[in-house]
């Protein structure tokens, strides 16, 4: 385990700042919409596709993006790939807990899936793929909660993978954040169990 540093510290603030940039919101800018109170509510991908494609895109595109560049900025070369984890996790946390939002934010699917191309680009594909062809299913036969759907079906593939592929300790990291994602997913969770609606 890396050991505290005004360095590593300062890093670690690095990531979480650029995580909390609400790119949900900027996506929107111009429309006179508040993501935070359409749709579900939720300033994030899915939320965002609801009210226009290319506007997602760019929400897509800014929250994966940060994640990335967290990553890329903070870790350098000959860490280990925990530190990485770290530094991912920070951004993650920015964009579910954002300043700019009143320490509120989204699910940080985008953003940690930018954090692990960065780290596990050959990895990340297959996830992708699942998540695109769950999508266009869900799509199809118009599935409920079909975005939590194929974001959590890939976070799960993600994470299998990541165990099979790096062992412990690593595998643990990718088990804890898929949790995390669970967690902040718990009202879709609901909702296909048959509870209250988000």
């Amino acid at each position: 385990m890396p050991e505290l540093s005004i360095g590593l510290a300062v890093r670690l603030a690095i990531c979480f700042a650029l995580g909390s940039i609400p790119f949900a919101v900027m996506s929107m800018w111009g429309t006179g919409v508040d993501i935070t109170k359409f749709g579900s509510g939720n300033p994030g991908f899915n939320n965002v596709l609801r009210y226009s494609r290319w506007r997602s895109i760019v929400c897509l595109t800014g929250d994966a993006g940060k994640g990335f560049a967290a990553v890329w900025a903070c870790l350098h070369a000959g860490e280990p790939m925990l530190l990485g984890w770290i530094f991912g996790v920070a951004a993650v946390l920015g964009h579910s807990f954002s300043p700019f939002l009143g320490f509120k934010g989204g699910k940080g699917i985008a953003t940690g899936a930018g954090a692990m191309l960065r780290l596990y680009p050959a990895v990340l594909w297959p996830c992708v793929g699942l998540y695109v062809v769950l999508r266009l299913v869900g799509g199809k036969f118009q599935w409920t909660e079909r975005g939590f759907i194929a974001s959590f079906s890939a976070s799960v593939l993600f994470a299998m993978l990541i165990a099979w592929r790096e062992g412990f300790p690593t595998a643990w990291a990718g088990f804890a954040l898929l949790a995390f994602v669970a967690w902040r997913h718990k009202k879709n969770i609901q909702v296909l169990a048959g509870g209250v609606a988000e």
